[in-house]
């Protein structure tokens, strides 16, 4: 073989399974015996030994390249069946060299085993943190008004804006410091933990952050891996150890790992220690299933033997041994390269539609804000052309103040305006907010009615960022299985070749004892088809994955295969223990995996074993599992499971159109079905098979693809056996769940990868489909018939001849006025729907798709593939409504849908915990969904909403009388409130009511919620912050301010006195204005308040007391560090005097009067459907106090 060219295939004979995957040679090498974990291969050039293989590549070594590590070359070559090499690493275990002339030595640096999830340092936590805080606009905006008011003369002192900014920078700074230095302590506790690893023979003990790639560690049972290490040998004669991943992937079951076929029989330190071997992988990447790698183990003659290595192969850092004593393993990713560590990695923000909302609103009011210190700036020059104005006897202008250009000082007076007015943008605000959201979420966590008792799961937060987008749903998508259905199988019936077989009802066509009445519809079968069934039979107990533990202690969920046994069935998939346990009532019970060998017991009572040759795992888009085994008899057979849409078109022999009718049936019914086939494999092409996969498995690149491809190959001209049918019950008040969603107005569609059948039987179960629902389908059955464009059209001229102008919206198919549609649509007409037309207009089809959904109640999309469930999810995302979308769902399948929506929220189910890990809430079941939107949803929104119309209101209030201020002061940038009361306005005197209004509010009982689901429609679609409402509180705060400073102006027109006969002076005024205000703004509050604690009311009463208590002790005494004191004793003179009194209580009394005018006749007029619950409440709690104090009256009279 020689290395040629960059862009030439090498000539002569190939390397066997060349570094791309390429064909082996069937002539070359040694094949040794096959195994379940892959076969031997020798790599031998043609004409050349292993030690003249070695000296060509020493003598060719200045092109830096050998066909069999070409990974390490600096400037490289393609070789035959290399193809586009990925980027990949070679690990030398235990860091032992090569033998001599097999390849270069070259040590590779990589990262140390320490973890590190903390995001700041010692000496970085200041600088760092106050980026990252000033990249918000808010405080950078503020931040900037600051400087402004340290540069220039203003007319405030800069503290009345630095101490509110460093008030929330310095909070924000300690939250985010204290969560950091939590993750610093549980980094270091991770850090610092003791390993046992390999060294010269010896097992040493030292600190898990000192451990390096090509160390050999050994780990006992119950302990964590320290790292991702490729699984060498176990205790266990077998070479398998048994794993959990809960805190990965939270899935509690064991999971089986495999050694290494070459290394499993290493069991002491000294034999580990002599082993001679490097790993070749791809580079680290954060999926937790997918591996791809090799390992070269050297023997004695020096000739390498490589295996595949995959996922089974792979112990991640993180997972926990189980049942097993010990095990050796080598690291391959260390520290931040583990796939737990990559998993750290923060998913992209979702924003809430409240958060937009509170920007535009931002925005709006910064126009405000620039509009009046530009009318202030341009009023103040005009002001001043007057003769004498600009330069008043009193105050008459240095020489330099006169010389100063004109632009500049307009500039410089625009500023000062701008610090004057800056209050109206409320950067406490912010911080409300958070607190709000934060302490608000522990709402769900504490919620007791949505802990599951059966699995000890309560509700988890991951983002308390979206919880008033719950208050905001429009359209839900969902899972089916393990979501909508209990992911609890029950094995219902099988049927062969026409025959049913139902366990303990009939069993060989004989109805057994236990059977009346069931109505079954079977035949004895003859006595050729004995054969068929039992091989039925022995394809069930082989076909899978599962794992038998003898233990009775064995941790973990488990099943028991028989009552009276002690053996107990573990398995990741529900519907894999459901079958072995059901063909186990039928006769055949599955014992165990043994040395590669699989033994079941047979209605005899005889053991059967069988060699375990090949596993053909199942993955989503296959939707099939195959194994290869091998009787005592030496009869190859291959048994394939599946969909029925993946085996039919894949059998070429067997009674399809019996099993297909009874699949059907079963389907209609809600079950869930799996067809099984099988196929002899004669010695020549079992070897072709292991050939093909031998191939495929090496492959560093492109492994998965080329899996994929051999395994269509080798599943194709199978014989039916026959079906199986498992039931999967509906959850509990899973049905109760989705009618009340409906009420709500919201639309729930199913997304499912299950046949139509099964997933619109479970639809009509769980009352998404009723009745009197006319089902329309789009189809791949129906698009065989007619075109897309035909059917499109077709079922648009439908929904919309019944639904005329009106919007389905408001009706969410429950109108008995309005004929309800149900859409079903399968993933191959999705894929139709959304590929681009061919002449171009790509979008039509979507949108004339979109317009039938918005008109029917329900959609069923089923046969989706998790893309497509995420492309569903967008679809309707990106419409021009813009609806808000919640995903739910509990499997790996669903993450991709979760995270596209608005809100997703994963269900912690039997199919592990990623759904869970990537959303942004979890939930233990389906049903506690209608709790979370329809009760903490809707008070989160309404709750929220208040506190940002209310911020802006108050704001408003602050400052516009500032505003008019300057028209009585000339322009002159003259403060109206004292420096305390600007700086205290936000952070103090009005800052906890709101918050703990935002906490507490309840506008109706939770009861009342829950009984009316329709009261969501009153929120929907930002109802609480649209322009209206957002001008309304706006107009309202500019009201109030009217009423404080006029009123407060008319009284001092009359020249007000104290009973000393001194006059009121600027300062009383302002403090005058600013009583009213916080006493207005309070009570205002207060007014909105609809559910009273005592913490409301210590809160609210206690906010005011706390005002009155501060202001006279700022202006009673002399505080010794103030260089002068314009506040003292002008709140205590204020109050000495009647008229103010009188002024304060009829200022509030007129500023709440509108508001409360306003509530009352819209109550009356037009109520909405939460007024009018409002007020039937209080009319029944009226009515039921009256009736008791009759009682009472009534009784005390007859006594």
């Amino acid at each position: 073989m020689k290395a040629t060219k960059p862009d030439r295939s090498c000539t002569g004979r190939e390397v066997q399974a060349g570094p791309g995957g390429g064909d082996a040679d069937p002539g070359m090498g040694v094949a040794g015996r096959p195994a379940p974990g892959g076969r031997e291969v020798l790599l031998l050039e043609p004409g050349l030994g292993a030690r003249g293989q070695a000296e060509w590549h020493a003598r060719d070594s200045h092109f830096s390249c050998a066909c069999y590590f070409p990974m390490r070359c600096s400037w490289r070559y393609r070789c035959a069946g290399e193809e586009n090499w990925v980027d990949s690493r070679t690990i030398y275990v235990g860091h032992r060299e090569p033998p001599p002339g097999a390849e270069a030595y070259i040590p590779q640096r990589h990262p140390d085993n320490r973890i590190v999830s903390s995001k700041y340092t010692f000496w970085n936590f200041i600088p760092k943190n106050l980026f990252e805080q000033f990249r918000r606009i808010a405080n950078f905006y503020f931040l900037i008004i600051f400087l402004v008011q340290l540069i220039i003369d203003t007319p405030t002192s800069p503290v009345t804006s630095g101490l509110p900014l460093f008030f929330v920078i310095t909070v924000t700074a300690i939250k985010q410091g204290y969560e950091d230095w939590l993750r610093h302590k549980a980094d270091n506790a991770m850090n610092q933990c003791p390993v046992h690893f390999i060294q010269h023979g010896k097992l040493v003990r030292k600190q898990s952050r000192k451990l390096r790639v090509g160390d050999i560690v050994m780990v006992k049972e119950d302990e964590t891996f320290p790292c991702d290490l490729i699984f060498l040998s176990s205790s266990r004669g077998d070479g398998t150890c048994h794993v959990t991943t809960a805190s990965l992937d939270g899935e509690s079951s064991h999971k089986t790992h495999y050694a290494v076929q070459d290394t499993k029989g290493f069991h002491t330190e000294e034999d580990i220690d002599g082993l001679h071997a490097t790993i070749e992988c791809e580079q680290p990447q954060p999926d937790l299933y997918k591996f791809v790698g090799r390992i070269n183990v050297y023997s004695d003659r020096s000739d390498p033997v490589v295996r595949p290595l995959g996922s089974e192969n792979l112990l991640l850092r993180g997972a926990t041994l189980k049942n097993t004593e010990k095990v050796f393993g080598v690291a391959i990713y260390t520290g931040m390269e583990t796939k737990m560590a990559l998993n750290y990695q923060s998913k992209s923000q979702k924003r809430s539609a409240v958060e937009k909302s509170m920007n535009v609103f931002l925005i709006v009011y910064l126009c405000i804000l620039i509009s009046k210190a530009l009318i202030n700036t341009v009023l103040k020059y005009v002001w001043q052309s007057e003769p004498f104005r600009d330069e008043p006897w009193y105050n008459q202008k240095t020489e330099s103040e006169r010389q100063r250009n004109l632009l500049l000082r307009a500039l410089t007076d625009f500023l000062a305006f701008m610090v004057l007015f800056n209050y109206i943008i409320p950067v406490s605000m912010y911080v409300t907010v958070e607190m709000q959201k934060f302490l608000g979420s522990y709402f769900i966590t504490w919620d007791k009615e949505m802990f599951d008792e059966d699995t000890g799961e309560g509700p988890l937060v991951n983002t308390s960022d979206l919880n008033e987008e719950l208050g905001q749903v429009e359209y839900i998508f969902t899972d089916k299985t393990g979501t909508l259905t209990e992911n609890n199988m029950e094995f219902k019936e099988c049927c062969i070749e026409g025959h049913v077989y139902v366990p303990h009802a009939v069993c060989n066509g004989q109805v057994l004892p236990g059977a009346a009445g069931i109505d079954m519809i079977d035949s004895s079968p003859g006595p050729g088809a004995r054969e068929r069934e039992e091989l039925f039979f022995r394809a069930l107990c082989l076909c899978h994955t599962i794992q038998v533990k003898d233990d009775d202690d064995v941790d973990g969920p488990r099943k028991s295969p028989d009552g009276g046994k002690s053996c107990v069935y573990i398995s990741s998939s529900p519907d894999e223990v459901a079958l072995v346990e059901g063909v186990q009532r039928l006769g055949f019970t599955y014992l165990r995996l043994k040395d590669g060998y699989m033994e079941i017991l047979n209605r005899e009572n005889g053991v059967e074993r069988f060699e375990l040759l090949e596993i053909l795992s199942f993955d989503s888009v296959r939707r099939r599992m195959s194994v290869i085994v091998k009787s005592i008899t030496g009869e190859i057979y291959l048994f394939c499971k599946g969909a029925d849409s993946s085996i039919f078109p894949r059998v070429i022999e067997g009674k399809v159109d019996q099993i297909r009718a009874r699949v059907e049936r079963n389907a209609v019914e809600g079950l869930r079905t799996l067809c099984v086939a099988y196929k002899r494999l004669a010695p020549e092409d079992y070897e072709g098979i292991c050939t093909l996969l031998q191939a495929a498995k090496v492959a560093l690149q492109d492994r998965e693809k080329k899996l994929a491809e051999a395994y269509e190959q080798i599943e194709k001209d199978l014989i039916l056996l026959g079906a199986t049918a498992v039931e999967d019950r509906l959850q509990e008040k899973a049905a109760d769940t989705i009618e009340a969603l409906q009420k709500a107005g919201i639309k729930v569609w199913v997304l499912t990868g299950d046949k139509m059948e099964t997933a619109a039987a479970t639809c009509y179960a769980c009352r998404l489909f009723r009745r009197g629902t006319q089902l329309l389908e789009l189809t791949t059955k129906r698009l065989e018939e007619q075109s897309l464009h035909d059917v499109l059209f077709e079922l648009s001229k439908t929904v919309l001849r019944h639904s005329g102008s009106l919007t389905r919206d408001n009706f969410s198919g429950l109108s008995a006025d309005l004929q309800d549609f149900g859409l079903i649509i399968d993933g191959a007409a999705l894929s139709l729907v959304m590929k681009p037309r061919e002449d171009g207009s790509g979008g039509n089809y979507r949108e004339l798709f979109l317009e039938i959904c918005r008109n029917c109640s329900a959609v069923l999309c089923c046969r989706m593939a998790p893309l497509q469930k995420a492309q569903i999810v967008k679809l309707i995302k990106l419409s021009k409504e813009h609806p808000i979308t919640l995903a739910i769902g509990d499997g790996a399948n669903d993450v991709s849908m979760i995270l596209e929506a608005h809100v997703g929220i994963g269900v912690i189910g039997k199919e592990g915990r990623q759904a869970a890990r990537n959303s942004d809430y979890a939930v233990p079941k389906f049903k506690h969904l209608k709790k979370m939107l329809l009760v903490h949803g809707h008070f989160y929104y309404i709750r929220i909403s208040e506190l940002v119309q209310y911020f802006f209101y108050k704001n408003v209030c602050f400052i516009f009388p500032q505003f008019l201020y300057q028209f009585f002061c000339g322009f002159s940038q003259q403060t109206l409130y004292d420096t305390a009361y600007l700086t205290l306005y936000n952070i103090s005197f009005t800052s906890l009511p709101i918050l703990l209004y935002s906490l507490m509010e309840q506008h109706v009982s939770i009861d009342t919620l829950r009984r009316e689901p329709s009261l969501y429609r009153d929120i929907a679609k930002n109802a609480l912050l649209r322009w209206r409402v957002f001008i309304y509180w706006t107009l309202l705060g500019v009201f109030d301010a009217l009423v404080f400073f006029f009123g407060a102006y008319f009284m001092f027109e009359n020249t007000t006195v104290t009973s000393n006969g001194q006059i009121f002076g600027n300062w009383t005024f302002g403090t005058l204005v600013f009583t009213v205000m916080v006493f207005t703004v309070t009570l205002k509050l207060a007014l909105d308040t609809h559910y009273w604690t005592w913490i409301n009311h210590f809160v609210i009463w206690g906010s005011l007391l706390f005002y009155v208590v501060f202001s006279l002790l700022w202006g009673g005494i002399i505080w010794p560090f103030l260089s002068y004191q314009r506040m003292y004793y002008v709140f205590i003179q204020m109050l000495s005097s009647g008229p103010a009194w009188l002024v304060i209580i009829l200022l509030v009394t007129v500023s709440l009067l509108p508001d409360v005018l306003k509530k009352v006749l819209c109550r009356q007029l037009w109520p909405s459907a939460t007024e009018r619950i409002q007020t039937k409440s209080q009319c029944l709690s009226v009515e039921q106090s009256t009736i008791f104090m009759l009682s009472q009256t009534s009784s005390s009279l007859s006594f």
